[in-house]
């Protein structure tokens, strides 16, 4: 007996569910057992054996984690390092992207090249040291935002994004008597929100995470992120312990394995805080290249 189309459909629409499910059980399942294990006691974790919920559930990971006093300073600085990065990186790559969308620019041809070639070459770690040392950037709060203030990645796709917005908008803004920075907060900015939040997103989690500028161009100890901390830890609980160490680790629960799960835990979790408000625009905004490319 030949199956009707509408069962055909139902019998597919099935396995792909459950392909999907399997997908996501792969892809989840990791995150979930670090997780479980982040909240086990470590010496409990190397006999195995845990796969769904910690088997002796504590909290001296994160104790121990965040014990010391550096942290609280080092994650005051992450966040305002990471909101006032975002914000000022993604406004003033709106910006200048406004700016080169515009068809009758002056000198247009040549800032692309400029573009471009700095998209494409660098001149390297040391150069860009004595840049930094030159404008007096080094040991300070602004090494972290001056710098990633224009992404020249975004800076292309925006100007592209820009460019096929309707001129109509513009022109009668124009008519209206608005210049160009009342039609580029009040006009442009508005329509441009899946853009704006892709970028966000991006830039946000690239400066949470980022720990290289704290490490080569920053020795104050107060102006530490929390990224590098967390690197620190990791490279402490590799690094081999005497005998003293190895048994107040053993009597409070805590192993370098469970202290580099909790730091992994702390990473991600702002990001996994931060997206689901950015799911409706990053949807959208994901399809920028391709779509408008």
């Amino acid at each position: 007996m030949a199956l009707s189309q509408r069962q055909k459909d139902r019998i597919m629409d099935s396995l792909i569910t459950v392909i999907l499910f399997v997908i996501f059980i792969v892809m989840f399942y990791p995150f979930y057992y670090v997780l479980i294990l982040s909240f086990n006691k470590g010496t409990d974790s190397l006999t195995g054996a845990i796969y769904f919920w910690p088997r002796a559930f504590t909290l001296e990971n994160y104790e121990r984690f965040l014990s010391d006093p550096h942290w609280y300073k080092a994650f005051i600085v992450s966040v305002v390092r990471t909101l006032s990065g975002t914000v000022l990186g993604v406004m003033f790559t709106s910006l200048v992207a406004y700016g080169l969308s515009h068809q009758n620019l002056l000198f247009r041809k040549t800032y692309f090249t400029i573009i471009i070639f700095a998209m494409y070459f660098s001149g390297g770690l040391i150069p860009y040291y004595v840049v930094l040392r030159s404008i007096g950037l080094l040991n300070s709060f602004g090494v972290y935002i001056i710098p990633s203030m224009l992404s020249t990645f975004f800076l292309l796709i925006a100007i592209t994004f820009f460019r096929d917005i309707p001129g109509e908008l513009k022109e009668s803004a124009h008519i209206d008597g608005a210049n160009e920075f009342v039609i580029f907060y009040k006009v442009i900015l508005p329509v441009s929100m899946p853009l704006i939040a892709t970028m966000s997103l991006f830039t946000g989690v690239g400066q949470w995470n980022s720990w290289l500028d704290s490490a080569y161009f920053v020795q104050s100890e107060n102006l530490r992120t929390l990224a590098f901390r967390m690197m620190e830890v990791i490279n402490k609980s590799n690094a081999p312990m005497d005998s003293i160490a190895i048994a107040n680790s053993a009597s409070a629960g805590v192993t370098s394995y469970s202290l580099q799960l909790a730091a992994m835990v702390i990473s991600v979790l702002p990001i996994v805080c931060v997206y689901p408000f950015l799911q409706k625009y990053f949807v959208q905004g994901v399809m920028l290249g391709s779509v408008k490319g």
